[in-house]
This record gives structure tokens, sequence and C-alpha cells, in this order.
């Protein structure tokens, strides 16, 4: 058991030992830096040797080394920057301040790392930069010596890539490259540069002001312009509303017009309608004149006809008249309101139209309705005239068939006004004498009623011949006379 443990201990103390041999020899060398390996045998690999230095320069990738007997150092490739403050004279002997900035680096190829490593390995960083600073200095008052103000201050490219030229050649000797070279300040203490901008600046102030200017003066040009524009516009604009407001004005005028037209077109419609029924009354008129007065007898009938007619006529006449004046006014203002209704525009003028239609058969209607009106009157006036005549006939069937009655009735009939027509003469007499007395009163009386009864006789006489031989009592207007007397 002692020997199997302590084989397995030996075994694991050599394990160890291997590892930190291992971990001692194998050396890795990182993207931004190199091995520089010098000791036992480091100058004999195939590569990686400096100018039969012997080291050995390894980079980006890892070795083995001999502990104890070979020297690993590690050399930064990583780039440097370093700010540049130069007092020079340029070629117009004048005082220059010039500041630029440098960025550089050891070369990845191994004659510029050798060369730096000879140089500056395990040195301090300021070092480096002194050295590549009194470079750019030196070479930076040379070009600058070379140069006039204005040359450096126009063209810094060409002033930058001269002095990057220049210092290559040394900064290679030292394993070095430069990645950036830039002028970053030109100052002069007397202030020529400011001095260089005068004129310039006083020519560009210049032309901007001229520019400023024509701009103002475009610019105002520009401003009328478009205000002649806007101008124009603006006219143009009342031009067409003034149009637009002209047709809505006609087609307005147009519209209101279209009721008035329509109302007056109804109102004749109406007037036309109403001198029918006039007519139609006057000629309603006519036969019930014809029916009253033309059937009676005598004077009266012929009187009645006459005024009849002659009413009949003027009211004939007035509804004519009145017609043609209601038709002349219509007509006329139909006239005007068409004249005045041309300008009316679409739609209103179709409004109006239907409200036309609607007045028109509103009048219609009521003309329709006047008609039927005056047709049921006639209808009724000419029933109650033909019952008349048929009563009129009647009676002179009657008084054909029985004369002495029919006499004897109308002698009763105005045997009143017989009597009163005989006392007619006592009417006047203030006082009356009788001389006879109670006889003489009766003596009279029985006179007056003696001269009734022979007006009586008289009247019978008169009216029976003319009954004898076929005419009528109503026809005969001299018997009817005699009897009125």
């Amino acid at each position: 058991m002692d020997v199997q443990l302590l084989v397995v201990i030996g075994i694991v103390v050599v394990l160890i030992l291997l590892a930190v041999l291992f971990r001692l020899s194998w050396r890795v060398a990182e993207p931004d830096e190199a091995l520089i390996i010098s000791g036992f045998r480091a100058g004999e690999g195939p590569s990686g040797v400096g100018e039969s230095m012997g080291f050995r320069i390894v980079t980006g990738r890892g070795c083995f080394v001999m502990p104890g007997l070979t020297k690993v150092r590690f050399i930064s490739l990583e780039a440097h920057e370093s700010q540049i403050l130069v007092p020079c004279v340029s070629q117009q002997k004048i005082n220059l301040q010039l500041g630029g900035v440098v960025v550089y680096k050891i070369g990845d190829d191994y004659r510029s790392i050798a060369n730096a490593a000879r140089r500056f390995l395990d040195r301090p960083a300021e070092e480096l930069e002194t050295k590549v600073q009194n470079v750019f200095v030196g070479h930076l008052r040379a070009i600058a010596g070379s140069m006039t103000v204005e040359d450096m201050i126009s063209d810094q490219d060409k002033f930058s890539e001269q002095v990057r030229d220049r210092c290559s050649q040394e900064m290679e000797s030292f394993g070095l490259v430069i990645d950036s070279f830039q002028i970053q300040s030109i100052a002069s203490g007397s202030n020529y540069i400011a001095n260089l901008a005068i004129p310039h600046q006083a020519a560009v102030e210049q032309q901007a002001r001229i520019a400023r200017a024509n701009a103002d003066r475009e610019a105002i040009e520009q401003e009328q312009a478009a205000q002649r524009q806007i101008a124009l516009a603006m006219r143009d604009t009342q031009i067409k509303k003034a149009e637009y407001q002209a047709e809505i004005d006609s087609a307005s005028q147009e519209a209101a017009q279209q009721g008035p037209l329509a109302e007056a077109t109804a109102r004749q419609a109406v007037v036309e309608v109403a001198t029918k029924v006039s007519q139609l009354e006057a000629q309603q008129m006519e036969q019930q004149l014809q029916v009253d007065v033309r059937k009676p007898a005598d004077a009266e009938a012929y009187r009645q006809t006459t005024l009849a007619t002659a009413s009949r006529d003027a009211r004939i006449s007035q509804a004519e008249a009145d017609a043609q004046e209601t038709r002349l006014r219509a007509e006329a203002a139909a006239a005007q309101t068409k004249m005045q209704a041309l300008a009316e525009a679409e739609s209103i003028k179709l409004r109006a139209a239907a409200q036309a239609d609607a007045t028109r058969l509103a009048g219609q209607a009521e003309a329709d309705a006047i008609k039927a009106r005056g047709l049921a009157e006639a209808d009724a006036v000419r029933a109650h005239m033909e019952a008349e005549a048929a009563g009129i006939q009647l009676r002179s069937e009657a008084m054909s068939q029985n004369q002495e009655a029919v006499i004897a009735q109308q002698i009763a009939e105005k045997l009143p006004q017989i009597v009163a027509a005989a006392a007619a003469p006592f009417e006047h007499i203030d006082k009356f004498t009788v001389l006879n007395g109670a006889q003489g009163v009766t003596s009279a009386l029985a006179e007056i009623i003696q001269q009734a009864g022979a007006l009586t006789s008289m009247a019978r006489e008169s009216l029976l011949p003319a009954m004898t031989s076929g005419v009528k009592p109503a026809e005969n207007g001299h018997a009817g006379a005699e009897l009125s007397k």
C-alpha cells in the first residue's frame, strides 16, 4: 500500500512539475505586441532573427522557451500619439507657431521590430516620444522656412505631406511608421495671418453686401411680381364672383317670378271659368225671365222680360269686359314676369314650376267646383221653372175649358182694386153733405155698387170674346190692361 501511494504521489508531482514547466516554457504574443526572445540558442531558428543580432521575434503566436536559459521580453506594437508645437520662421522671415499631431507605431515587419527593440526595448515611453518630436521639429522648421505663410495656409495637405515624407526615412531607422500627421494650427504673433484675411474679408463683405443688395432687389422684384400676380388673381376672382353672382341673381329673379307667373296663369284660368259661369248664369237668368215673364200675361210680363233681357245683357257685357280686362292684365303681368324670370337658376325654376303646377291644379279644382255648383244651381232653377211652366200650362188649359169661372175668379181677385178705383173720386172731398139723409147715403152706395156691377159686366163682355176666339188671357195684353182699368 505504501509503495502504491508513493507511486501515485510521484506521478502527481511529476504531472504538476510538467504543467508548471509547460506554463513557464510556453509564451504567447498578443495581437498588439511582439516577443523578443534572447539567450541560449535564440538565434538558431529559421525565422524571426533580427539582422543576425542573436534574438528571435515572435508575433501573433506562441512558442516554447527554456526557462533560465532564455529571456523573453515584450515590446508593444500599439499606436502612439504625440502633440508637436514648433516655433519657426517662414520664407518671408515671419515668426510662426506651428502645431500638429502625429500618430506612429512600431512597424509590423521583423526589421522594424528589431530596429525598435534595439533602440527602445525596456526604455520609458517618454524617450520614444522625445525622439519622435525631435525628428518632426527639425523637419517642420526646415520645410516652413522654404514656404510662405500663404502657401502653408492655403495648401496644408501639401505641407503635411512634405513633413511626413521627410520624417518617414528617419522614423524607419527607428523601426517606426507614421500612421498620420496633421497640421492643427498656424499662428503668428504679429497678427500677420489676421491681416492677411482683411482684404479677403473686405472683398467677401463687399461681395456679401452686393449679394445682399442683389438678393434684396430680386426679393423686392419677386414680391412686386407676386403682388401683381395676386392682384391679377384677385381681379380674376372678383370678375368670376361677379359673373357667378349675376347668374345667381338672374336665376333667383327667374325663380321668384315663376310663382307670380303661375299664379297669374291660374288666376286667368279661374277668370275664364268664372266668365263661363257668368255666361251660364246669364243664360239661366234669361231662361228664368223667359219662364217668369213670357208666360204670364200683359204688360208686367213684357216689362219683366225687357228688364231681364237688359239686365242680362248688362251683366254679360260687364262680365265680358271684366274677363277681357282680367285677361289683358294677366297677359301683361305674365309677359312682364316672363321677362324678369329669364335669369332664374334651373333648380329654383324646377321648384317654382312644381309650385305653379300645384297652384294650377288648385285653380283648376276650384274652377271645376264652381262649374259644378253653377250646373247644379242651373238644374235646380230649370226644374223650378219647368214646374212653374207646367202650372201655368195647367191654368191655361183650365181657362180654356171654363172661361166663365176663370173670368169670375180674376174679377173677384181684382174687385177690391175696382171698388177702390170707383171710390177714388171721393178721396179728395173734404166735406160730404147728404141731402136726403139716410136714404141719400143708401142711394149713393147703391149707385156705387151698380157702377161696380156695370164694370164687372163690361169686363166679362170684353174678356168673353177673346176667350171664345181661343186667345189666352196671359197672351192678350189689351185684355189684361182693360181688366186692370
